[in-house]
């Protein structure tokens, strides 16, 4: 059988329907509660009120992407200990209601980041990228984050400051609302003193200090998680890499091995994200994928050109510094050896990451690389991937 194939659906709010997601030919749906404010408890009524609406569409409730982490958890301060019990609880009604894959992530303050949500392809599509010229310039010139200096060199400033000043100010003003963006959900305005403000909260928080509060919550959910049968799937860092001074801590395979070694139990796993992963320069995803599979429990397959001065912008599914054909060999022969093993959880939920913006989605409103014909083509790419390795496998 193939990898379970699902897509993000992000609840009745989202522009792509249920009935459109229909017609992909998936069986899983990947949701959540997005409703709910950050931190606060998700009780059984709450889950099986979605997840009755996506059973009755004709789908399985696969994967929660995401049961998100309160910022006073990441830091350890506040009510973090409350938080910490809301989000126990929440796994507990999760595994109650028939709920067995949750993926989240340890990103402190931005969710993810890019600099261009509107990169023109020559085919005429659109992507996103990342360009650290822009985030140098704007941390720099704009946020003027103290000790800003210290990250880059004298020639990354240069070239930052003569970026800077060419800007004309609504170039700049989209360079901000494409940040804004980034950040988690928040019923704060989202201003340049909010961006200032959220990245001052973590400036005593050294990347070991992260690190650790990281691990610290891992050991206090995984047991909670390993006993109702719900498999945990950290998301790589988006980028792999500090920016604004901000601690990264999932964003190497050396990252992702401390984190199985927290709480080593099956449930402890990972979300093999190819974009993420693969954005980062020291980052082998077919080696990563290789090495942790047994705790791959959730996959993301997109593909992004890099360089190693940290710039990445997505691409089509196969013509990025990512290996897509290898990393599904490796998921192909590690849902192969879990059926073998007889593990209950042998299928592998797997998802078409960010499409690109295609033909008639231009111009219509869509999360960020979350439109339908761009994404309908990579799962038709990855379901055809899929097939034809297993029949030259002879699986």
């Amino acid at each position: 059988m193939p990898l379970l194939q699902s897509w993000r659906w992000f609840g009745p709010n989202d522009p792509i329907s249920l009935q459109q997601i229909k017609a992909t030919g998936i069986e899983g749906i990947v949701t959540s509660l997005h409703h709910i404010p950050y931190g606060e408890l998700w009780t059984e009524d709450e889950i099986m009120q979605r997840k009755n609406i996506v059973e009755q569409a004709g789908f399985t409730w696969c994967v929660v992407e995401s049961v998100p982490v309160y910022e006073d958890i990441k830091k350890r301060t506040g009510n973090y200990q409350l938080y910490i019990e809301n989000y126990k609880q929440t796994l507990r009604n999760l595994g109650k209601c028939g709920i067995t894959t949750v993926c989240y992530n340890f990103m402190p303050a931005f969710d993810w980041l890019r600099t261009n949500l509107q990169k023109q392809l020559p085919d005429g599509t659109y992507v996103s990228e990342f360009q650290m010229i822009a985030i140098a310039a704007f941390d720099l010139f704009v946020l003027k984050r103290r000790g800003a200096e210290q990250d880059y060199t004298s020639e990354q400033i240069k070239q930052a400051e003569e970026w800077y000043k060419k800007l004309s100010e609504s170039e700049l003003n989209q360079l901000m609302q494409t940040l804004l963006l980034s950040l988690p959900g928040t019923d704060k305005p989202l201003t340049l003193e909010f961006i200032a403000t959220s990245i001052e909260e973590y400036r005593n928080i050294s990347s070991q200090q992260f690190k650790e509060n990281l691990l610290l919550f891992i050991k206090e959910i995984a047991p909670v998680a390993e006993e109702n049968g719900i498999r945990l799937a950290v998301h790589p860092d988006d980028p792999p890499r500090p920016v604004f001074g901000l601690p990264r801590v999932v964003s190497s395979i050396d990252d992702l091995r401390d984190i199985i070694n927290a709480y080593p139990s099956i449930y402890n796993g990972i979300t093999l994200c190819t974009g993420s992963l693969g954005a980062g320069f020291h980052n082998n995803c077919t080696t990563i994928a290789g090495e942790l599979a047994p705790y791959v429990h959730f996959a993301h397959l997109r593909n992004v050109m890099r360089d190693p001065l940290g710039n990445f912008q997505e691409v089509s599914l196969f013509h990025g510094d990512v290996d897509i054909p290898s990393v599904m060999k490796m998921l192909i022969l590690e849902e192969e050896k879990r059926k073998k093993q007889g593990r209950n959880d042998w299928q592998i939920p797997l998802r078409p990451d960010h499409g690109n913006l295609m033909l008639d989605d231009i111009g219509r409103k869509y999360y960020p690389g979350y439109s339908l014909y761009g994404r309908l083509k990579n799962i038709a790419e990855l379901r055809g991937l899929e097939k034809g390795m297993r029949y030259a496998m002879g699986l």
